[in-house]
């Protein structure tokens, strides 16, 4: 069973900068998505990680080299209702669009 601790949303500020250094252009954006995946995975503890259209667009917005540097997520660890799933829990992460980055901080979401 899942408790009502495991259902979470927090957000989060991510430095894609620090992490496409050195990458090659043509790989950037598809680096990106997958950084902001494993990112997702490593906090929320979820094999299944989904990335919303809208922050996929943003990601991608710039074409495939000129990756925004920083991108603030809104992580949101919810119940699987797929009764054939392997994971219970699942990651939803959507954009949250930010006028400034400057001492935001990891926010929890109460819902």
């Amino acid at each position: 069973k899942t408790r009502v601790s495991d259902i979470v949303t927090r957000e989060y500020t991510i430095n894609l900068h620090k992490r496409l250094l050195g990458k090659q252009f043509k790989k950037r954006a598809p680096r990106a998505v997958s950084e902001v995946k494993k990112f997702a995975t490593k906090i929320m503890r979820t094999a299944d990680v989904r990335i919303d259209q809208k922050l996929n667009k943003h990601l991608w917005g710039n074409g495939v080299k000129n990756v925004p540097v920083r991108v603030r997520v809104r992580l949101a660890r919810k119940r699987n209702d797929d009764e054939e799933a392997k994971e219970r829990l699942f990651t939803m992460c959507t954009l949250v669009e930010v006028d400034t980055f400057k001492g935001v901080g990891t926010n929890v979401i109460q819902e």
